[in-house]
């Protein structure tokens, strides 16, 4: 039980331990409490619920239980959410939280407290140590960190895995089709951003005939050569060819190759992505 952003490493060694109590499920909230709580503030998740879905999926989670976090949730006092939400509710018979897991009404209960109620209401609870990797503790605010600084490969050791941008491809200004790199357009609404600029990325097509795993350079930006401003995820998938729109597509940032730039013309713009997909094709062949 928990948050889950990011599924990293401390949520892994989580899951691992309850695999060992029986089937495998999750529990978590949505939206994220911090996001009910603040709605105004800026953007600070790592996955999106699909991305979150998916990767869970990924380590062998059977069932998987997004809570509504709403204002009836965060009303409830410690006890009530261990008998109501656990007990009655679930029906768990053991739950496993990390260390530093709080729950109930202004986060008042800790993990000591859950044991102490699971002793009460029936069900067992493991406390899991958090997990530090080269003696620094592994948290969902240092990934952001590595992220916002274009380093994805840092953000991956602490992960387990390459940071994913999930999601529907949707209709963009199609400006890279007519330039000879079209490419598959998504949201990054409600997303903490990692730095702007382009990517050697993995892509994984989850949904559609053409499903598989490709490789390709994404821009992750405002595309300042048009006069944007709302920041989107494009990617130009290697060697692909067909239509995307309305499937889903999974992006894994790999390694940052530049910043995002404004040319004086076409011309510039175009020998500088022939560069950046020959930068990112050696990459990727490497990896």
């Amino acid at each position: 039980m928990g948050n889950f952003d990011g599924v990293h490493l401390g949520h892994q060694s989580v899951i691992d331990l309850a695999r060992a109590h029986g089937p495998l499920g999750i529990v978590t909230f949505e939206p994220h409490p911090r996001e009910y709580f603040a709605p105004n503030a800026p953007p600070f998740r790592l996955m999106n619920a699909e991305t979150r879905s998916n990767r869970l999926a990924k380590l062998g989670v059977k069932h998987l239980f997004q809570l509504p976090f709403n204002a009836e949730m965060a009303s409830l006092s410690p006890q009530d959410f261990a008998r109501q939400v656990l007990a009655e509710g679930l029906g768990i018979a053991h739950v496993v939280v990390g260390a530093d897991f709080c729950f109930g009404k202004n986060r008042a209960g800790k993990a000591a407290d859950l044991q102490a109620l699971g002793a009460q209401y029936g069900f067992g609870v493991t406390v899991a140590d958090l997990v530090k990797t080269d003696d620094r503790e592994i948290s969902s605010t240092a990934i952001r960190q590595a992220l916002a600084d274009g380093r994805p490969r840092e953000a991956a050791a602490m992960l387990g895995h390459w940071h994913r941008i999930d999601g529907e491809v949707i209709h963009g200004e199609k400006r890279g089709r007519e330039l000879g790199y079209p490419t598959a357009n998504m949201s990054v609404a409600g997303l903490h951003l990692p730095k702007l600029g382009v990517y050697a990325v993995k892509v994984d097509v989850l949904t559609g005939p053409q499903a598989g795993s490709y490789h390709g350079a994404a821009s992750l930006g405002v595309r300042p050569m048009f006069g944007e401003n709302t920041p989107n995820l494009e990617t130009y998938i290697f060697d692909f060819k067909g239509d995307l729109y309305g499937h889903h597509v999974s992006i894994g940032l790999i390694d940052y190759l530049r910043p995002e730039m404004k040319f004086d013309g076409l011309p510039g713009l175009m020998t500088q992505m022939a560069a950046d997909v020959a930068q990112a094709r050696a990459i990727l062949t490497a990896l």
